[in-house]
């Protein structure tokens, strides 16, 4: 078998190893059969709550299981039809699983990262935050062009997005905007994207064609579940309803239904712009509720993002991700060192790489570059 097989094989293997450790496959069939056991338990849904929660642990384990052996019998089925068309001089069928290989491999290599996402929020729906930082137009633009590239990605991932609330620039590009993320494992991968981004170019905006940097900020913090209690004292906090801003058409309110929430404790501000009084409050209020449940995360993994996100307060100085257009084309995440020269990729939404990268250094504490030159 040629080398290059060998790795490609090797790669397989090793993702197969993760996926084993992370569903605890030596216990997995024992776990397995106690869950069906429980599941024909005629006074299960005598409390709904628990009940969805065993379903849910027990679907996890089914599809962890089903993922783990359904690659590893494709990993023998393509090694059987190499061997058999080396025994019958068919390059052809030799041909075809090795290509068939190499697709396996990036499938394991996916499935291997989302075996990750196991934290105790990662699986949920998530909301989304933009805002564009000093500078004016050119950060409006930067702020917009951050929000299509993660409604991009969004899409490519078959994710459901809504538009919470959104803000205009003056001229043009978005002040803000708010988006609701909905699809398995949004809010896992999403979170690595919290923080400074910072955009270097030839600005379109300048007579002269000079290169400007622009700065825009992203927050994530995942949609709570309807079994997660997160209790907001009214005497907290401070409901506004407003007029909805805009650049004019059908979407603007002629009423002051936009509501914006103030959590005086935190300072923390949620706006919903995109519906009615009543679903805005809604929106508003779950809103508030993602944001101080992910204060408590933060809490519970200050080490984590003291050492990998470092985020600080708004200062633009903690940049994560530099996207530089001008003069040459480089996307670099200063965390991981990870970086790719194809700009329009990444704005188009591409940004699996750099999720992944992040993703891995939280799980071993190492970045990419560490790894390597280990």
């Amino acid at each position: 078998m040629r080398a290059e097989l060998q790795n490609t094989v090797a790669e397989i293997e090793k993702s197969l190893e993760l996926l084993y450790q992370r569903m605890d496959g030596e216990t997995a069939p024992h776990r397995l059969e106690e869950f069906n056991a429980r599941v024909e338990d005629p006074t299960l849904w005598d409390n709904p709550e628990a009940a969805q929660k065993l379903m849910r642990e027990r679907q996890m384990l089914v599809d962890a299981i089903g993922t783990y052996d359904k690659i590893k019998q494709e990993l023998s089925d393509h090694l059987e039809m190499i061997e058999l068309g080396e025994m019958e001089d068919d390059q052809e069928v030799v041909t075809d699983a090795e290509e068939a290989l190499v697709s396996l491999a990036v499938v394991a290599a996916e499935k291997e990262l989302e075996a990750l996402l196991d934290g105790e929020a990662d699986s949920n729906d998530t909301f989304l935050e933009i805002n564009a930082g000093a500078g004016g137009t050119e950060s409006c633009d930067w702020a917009s062009m951050l929000a299509r590239m993660y409604v991009r990605w969004a899409e490519k991932k078959g994710y459901k997005v809504e538009l919470q609330s959104e803000s205009r620039g003056d001229e043009a590009g978005i002040k803000s905007a708010a988006y609701k993320i909905s699809g398995h494992n949004a809010y896992g991968w999403l979170k690595s994207e919290s923080g400074v981004h910072r955009l270097v170019r030839i600005s379109p905006y300048d007579s002269a064609a000079k290169r400007h940097t622009s700065f825009s900020s992203v927050w994530v913090y995942p949609v709570v579940d309807d079994n997660i209690e997160i209790d907001v004292n009214p005497a907290d906090i401070r409901i506004d309803t407003y007029r909805s801003s805009g650049a004019g058409g059908q979407h603007v309110n002629t009423t002051d239904s936009a509501v914006r929430i103030t959590h005086h404790p935190t300072g923390i501000v949620v706006t919903s712009s995109e519906k009615s009084q009543h679903q805005n409050r809604d929106i508003a209020m779950k809103a508030l509720k993602s944001r101080l449940y992910q204060l408590e995360l933060d809490k519970r993994n200050a080490a984590i993002n003291e050492a990998h996100e470092n985020k600080g307060d708004a200062g633009w100085g903690n940049q994560i991700r530099s996207y530089v257009l001008q003069p040459y084309q480089m996307v670099k995440d200063l965390r991981t060192s990870y970086e790719t020269s194809d700009t329009k990729g990444v704005l188009d939404g591409d940004l699996d790489g750099f999720m992944a990268a992040t993703l891995a250094m939280d799980v071993s504490g190492k970045s990419r570059a560490e790894a390597q030159n280990e």
